[in-house]
Protein backbone atom coordinates (compact mmCIF):
# COMPACT_ATOMS: atom_id res chain seq x y z
CA UNK A 1 0.00 0.00 0.00
CA UNK A 2 2.87 2.40 0.50
CA UNK A 3 4.16 2.08 -3.20
CA UNK A 4 0.60 2.42 -4.21
CA UNK A 5 0.40 5.74 -2.19
CA UNK A 6 3.53 6.92 -3.58
CA UNK A 7 1.74 6.45 -7.15
CA UNK A 8 -1.00 8.23 -6.28
CA UNK A 9 1.02 10.88 -5.33
CA UNK A 10 3.32 11.10 -8.33
CA UNK A 11 0.50 10.77 -10.56
CA UNK A 12 -1.72 13.86 -8.61
CA UNK A 13 1.54 15.98 -8.38
CA UNK A 14 1.85 15.16 -12.74
CA UNK A 15 -1.83 16.40 -12.93
CA UNK A 16 -0.89 19.52 -11.29
CA UNK A 17 1.26 20.50 -14.55
CA UNK A 18 -1.82 20.26 -16.74
CA UNK A 19 -3.93 22.75 -14.27
CA UNK A 20 -0.72 24.89 -14.10
CA UNK A 21 -0.26 24.99 -17.93
CA UNK A 22 -3.47 26.31 -18.64
CA UNK A 23 -4.13 29.37 -21.35
CA UNK A 24 -6.57 31.99 -21.02
CA UNK A 25 -8.98 30.18 -23.16
CA UNK A 26 -10.37 27.36 -20.69
CA UNK A 27 -13.07 26.43 -22.88
CA UNK A 28 -15.86 27.49 -20.08
CA UNK A 29 -19.11 25.45 -20.77
CA UNK A 30 -22.36 25.39 -18.20
CA UNK A 31 -23.15 22.30 -16.61
CA UNK A 32 -26.78 22.22 -14.90
CA UNK A 33 -26.69 25.44 -14.68
CA UNK A 34 -25.16 29.62 -14.63
CA UNK A 35 -23.48 28.56 -11.76
CA UNK A 36 -22.56 24.81 -12.32
CA UNK A 37 -19.56 25.71 -14.85
CA UNK A 38 -16.43 22.87 -16.14
CA UNK A 39 -13.47 23.68 -18.48
CA UNK A 40 -11.72 21.73 -20.88
CA UNK A 41 -9.25 21.32 -18.18
CA UNK A 42 -11.30 19.47 -15.63
CA UNK A 43 -11.83 16.80 -18.25
CA UNK A 44 -8.01 16.56 -19.60
CA UNK A 45 -7.16 16.13 -15.82
CA UNK A 46 -9.93 13.26 -15.10
CA UNK A 47 -8.88 11.43 -18.05
CA UNK A 48 -5.18 11.67 -16.96
CA UNK A 49 -5.81 10.35 -13.46
CA UNK A 50 -8.29 7.84 -14.43
CA UNK A 51 -6.13 6.14 -16.90
CA UNK A 52 -2.77 6.35 -14.86
CA UNK A 53 -4.80 5.62 -11.50
CA UNK A 54 -6.60 2.35 -13.04
CA UNK A 55 -3.31 1.24 -14.35
CA UNK A 56 -1.87 1.04 -10.73
CA UNK A 57 -5.06 -0.98 -9.63
CA UNK A 58 -6.76 -2.22 -12.66
CA UNK A 59 -9.75 -3.97 -10.43
CA UNK A 60 -10.74 -0.59 -9.04
CA UNK A 61 -14.02 1.17 -9.79
CA UNK A 62 -13.58 4.87 -10.59
CA UNK A 63 -15.71 7.50 -9.30
CA UNK A 64 -15.17 11.39 -11.00
CA UNK A 65 -16.97 14.50 -10.94
CA UNK A 66 -16.67 14.66 -14.76
CA UNK A 67 -19.37 12.40 -16.04
CA UNK A 68 -17.33 8.93 -15.03
CA UNK A 69 -19.22 5.44 -14.91
CA UNK A 70 -20.10 4.77 -11.64
CA UNK A 71 -18.60 1.68 -10.04
CA UNK A 72 -19.17 2.10 -6.34
CA UNK A 73 -19.92 -1.22 -5.73
CA UNK A 74 -16.75 -2.83 -6.40
CA UNK A 75 -14.13 -3.57 -3.04
CA UNK A 76 -11.42 -0.63 -4.55
CA UNK A 77 -13.19 2.81 -5.70
CA UNK A 78 -11.40 5.64 -6.66
CA UNK A 79 -12.75 8.98 -5.65
CA UNK A 80 -11.60 11.36 -7.92
CA UNK A 81 -12.83 15.27 -8.18
CA UNK A 82 -10.39 16.68 -10.67
CA UNK A 83 -10.60 20.24 -10.27
CA UNK A 84 -11.76 21.21 -6.90
CA UNK A 85 -13.03 24.68 -7.12
CA UNK A 86 -13.08 25.29 -10.91
CA UNK A 87 -15.03 29.18 -10.21
CA UNK A 88 -11.78 30.13 -8.33
CA UNK A 89 -9.66 28.34 -11.64
CA UNK A 90 -12.01 30.49 -14.01
CA UNK A 91 -11.31 33.64 -11.93
CA UNK A 92 -7.45 32.81 -10.95
CA UNK A 93 -8.04 32.75 -7.84
CA UNK A 94 -5.25 30.11 -6.42
CA UNK A 95 -7.50 28.10 -4.54
CA UNK A 96 -7.97 25.01 -6.34
CA UNK A 97 -7.47 21.02 -5.19
CA UNK A 98 -7.03 18.11 -7.07
CA UNK A 99 -8.59 15.16 -5.19
CA UNK A 100 -8.36 11.71 -4.87
CA UNK A 101 -9.41 9.00 -2.56
CA UNK A 102 -9.49 5.70 -2.72
CA UNK A 103 -11.56 3.95 -0.86
CA UNK A 104 -12.45 -0.11 0.14
CA UNK A 105 -15.63 -1.72 0.88
CA UNK A 106 -17.23 1.65 1.54
CA UNK A 107 -14.72 3.26 4.14
CA UNK A 108 -11.78 5.50 3.38
CA UNK A 109 -7.99 4.14 2.85
CA UNK A 110 -5.85 6.99 0.78
CA UNK A 111 -6.32 10.55 0.50
CA UNK A 112 -4.17 12.93 -1.95
CA UNK A 113 -5.41 16.15 -1.95
CA UNK A 114 -2.63 18.29 -3.97
CA UNK A 115 -3.08 22.47 -4.88
CA UNK A 116 -0.99 22.72 -7.76
CA UNK A 117 -0.64 26.98 -7.26
CA UNK A 118 0.92 26.66 -3.85
CA UNK A 119 2.80 23.28 -4.07
CA UNK A 120 0.95 21.92 -1.01
CA UNK A 121 0.71 18.31 -1.16
CA UNK A 122 -1.52 16.96 1.40
CA UNK A 123 -1.74 12.81 2.06
CA UNK A 124 -3.05 10.20 4.19
CA UNK A 125 -3.08 6.77 4.41
CA UNK A 126 -5.65 4.88 6.91
CA UNK A 127 -3.59 4.51 10.51
CA UNK A 128 -0.93 6.52 9.36
CA UNK A 129 -1.45 10.17 10.08
CA UNK A 130 -1.66 13.13 7.29
CA UNK A 131 0.89 14.81 6.03
CA UNK A 132 1.79 18.34 4.33
CA UNK A 133 4.25 17.87 1.54
CA UNK A 134 5.85 14.90 3.71
CA UNK A 135 5.57 16.89 7.06
CA UNK A 136 3.20 15.47 9.96
CA UNK A 137 0.06 17.59 10.51
CA UNK A 138 -2.66 17.79 13.21
CA UNK A 139 -5.75 19.33 13.75
CA UNK A 140 -5.39 22.64 16.57
CA UNK A 141 -6.80 22.07 19.81
CA UNK A 142 -8.31 25.45 20.18
CA UNK A 143 -11.94 26.19 20.85
CA UNK A 144 -14.21 27.30 18.33
CA UNK A 145 -14.03 30.61 20.22
CA UNK A 146 -10.47 31.33 19.42
CA UNK A 147 -10.67 29.29 16.23
CA UNK A 148 -11.61 30.04 12.27
CA UNK A 149 -15.03 28.57 10.67
CA UNK A 150 -14.43 27.79 7.45
CA UNK A 151 -17.76 26.80 5.37
CA UNK A 152 -19.45 26.54 1.86
CA UNK A 153 -22.60 27.48 0.46
CA UNK A 154 -24.15 24.44 -1.51
CA UNK A 155 -24.02 26.80 -4.60
CA UNK A 156 -26.67 24.42 -6.75
CA UNK A 157 -28.97 24.42 -4.02
CA UNK A 158 -30.29 27.66 -3.94
CA UNK A 159 -32.99 26.70 -1.41
CA UNK A 160 -30.02 26.36 1.27
CA UNK A 161 -28.48 29.77 0.73
CA UNK A 162 -30.44 31.24 3.95
CA UNK A 163 -30.10 27.92 6.15
CA UNK A 164 -26.05 27.73 5.08
CA UNK A 165 -25.93 31.65 6.19
CA UNK A 166 -27.67 31.65 8.83
CA UNK A 167 -25.44 28.72 10.38
CA UNK A 168 -22.27 30.59 9.01
CA UNK A 169 -23.89 34.13 10.72
CA UNK A 170 -24.31 32.26 14.05
CA UNK A 171 -20.30 30.95 13.57
CA UNK A 172 -19.12 34.46 13.36
CA UNK A 173 -20.78 35.28 16.28
CA UNK A 174 -19.35 32.14 17.91
CA UNK A 175 -15.23 32.28 16.23
CA UNK A 176 -12.90 34.83 15.67
CA UNK A 177 -14.05 34.49 11.58
CA UNK A 178 -15.15 33.05 8.75
CA UNK A 179 -14.21 32.01 5.31
CA UNK A 180 -15.38 30.53 2.21
CA UNK A 181 -13.01 29.61 0.08
CA UNK A 182 -14.64 27.70 -2.38
CA UNK A 183 -12.80 24.39 -2.38
CA UNK A 184 -13.88 21.68 -0.11
CA UNK A 185 -10.81 19.43 -0.33
CA UNK A 186 -8.62 22.57 0.64
CA UNK A 187 -11.04 23.64 3.70
CA UNK A 188 -10.87 20.06 5.07
CA UNK A 189 -7.09 20.03 4.42
CA UNK A 190 -6.56 23.18 5.91
CA UNK A 191 -8.52 22.12 9.12
CA UNK A 192 -6.21 19.66 9.08
CA UNK A 193 -3.72 21.40 9.13
CA UNK A 194 -4.62 23.38 12.13
CA UNK A 195 -5.38 27.02 9.96
CA UNK A 196 -8.68 26.72 10.67
CA UNK A 197 -10.98 24.70 13.22
CA UNK A 198 -14.19 23.78 11.55
CA UNK A 199 -16.14 23.60 8.42
CA UNK A 200 -19.54 22.80 6.74
CA UNK A 201 -21.77 22.04 4.00
CA UNK A 202 -25.09 21.30 3.66
CA UNK A 203 -24.73 19.33 0.44
CA UNK A 204 -21.90 17.92 -1.23
CA UNK A 205 -20.67 14.93 -3.66
CA UNK A 206 -18.63 12.32 -2.46
CA UNK A 207 -15.46 13.34 -5.01
CA UNK A 208 -15.86 16.78 -2.87
CA UNK A 209 -15.03 15.09 0.18
CA UNK A 210 -13.53 11.71 -0.38
CA UNK A 211 -9.64 12.08 0.13
CA UNK A 212 -9.49 15.02 2.32
CA UNK A 213 -11.99 13.39 5.24
CA UNK A 214 -9.56 10.79 5.27
CA UNK A 215 -6.90 13.51 5.82
CA UNK A 216 -8.71 15.61 8.49
CA UNK A 217 -9.57 12.15 10.44
CA UNK A 218 -5.66 10.96 10.17
CA UNK A 219 -4.91 14.39 11.71
CA UNK A 220 -6.85 14.02 14.69
CA UNK A 221 -10.19 15.64 13.59
CA UNK A 222 -13.63 14.14 13.71
CA UNK A 223 -15.82 14.37 10.19
CA UNK A 224 -19.80 13.50 10.21
CA UNK A 225 -22.71 14.67 8.02
CA UNK A 226 -24.64 17.71 9.77
CA UNK A 227 -26.67 15.51 12.18
CA UNK A 228 -23.17 14.02 13.43
CA UNK A 229 -24.46 10.39 11.40
CA UNK A 230 -21.26 8.86 9.39
CA UNK A 231 -19.84 10.07 6.30
CA UNK A 232 -21.35 8.08 2.69
CA UNK A 233 -19.19 8.01 -0.16
CA UNK A 234 -22.06 6.24 -2.21
CA UNK A 235 -24.68 9.68 -2.44
CA UNK A 236 -24.11 13.04 -1.52
CA UNK A 237 -23.84 14.00 1.53
CA UNK A 238 -23.40 17.24 4.16
CA UNK A 239 -20.27 17.47 6.10
CA UNK A 240 -19.40 19.16 9.55
CA UNK A 241 -15.96 19.16 10.04
CA UNK A 242 -13.76 20.08 13.04
CA UNK A 243 -10.84 19.42 15.68
CA UNK A 244 -12.10 17.96 18.97
CA UNK A 245 -12.53 20.79 20.76
CA UNK A 246 -14.96 22.14 18.37
CA UNK A 247 -17.36 19.69 16.37
CA UNK A 248 -19.94 19.17 19.29
CA UNK A 249 -20.27 23.11 19.07
CA UNK A 250 -20.26 23.19 15.58
CA UNK A 251 -23.30 20.49 15.52
CA UNK A 252 -25.22 22.27 18.15
CA UNK A 253 -24.95 25.70 15.70
CA UNK A 254 -25.93 23.79 13.29
CA UNK A 255 -29.30 22.23 15.14
CA UNK A 256 -30.09 24.95 16.83
CA UNK A 257 -30.51 26.72 13.21
CA UNK A 258 -32.89 24.26 12.53
CA UNK A 259 -31.09 22.33 9.84
CA UNK A 260 -32.43 18.56 8.77
CA UNK A 261 -30.52 16.64 6.59
CA UNK A 262 -31.16 16.96 2.42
Amino acid sequence: MEQLHQSICDAVREAGAIVRSADEDKGVKEKSGHQDLVTRYDGAVQRFLEERLLSLLPEAGFLGEEDAPNHAEREWVFIVDPIDGTTNFIKGIPIVGISVGLARNGQMEQGVVYNPYTDELFTARRGHGAFCNGRPISVSNHPLADGISFFGTSLYYPELGDRSFAIAKKLFESSLDVRRLGAASLDLCYVAAGRGECYFECVLSPWDYAAGSLILEEAGGIVTDMTGAPLRFDRKCSLAAANAASHRQLLEIIAACGYTQK
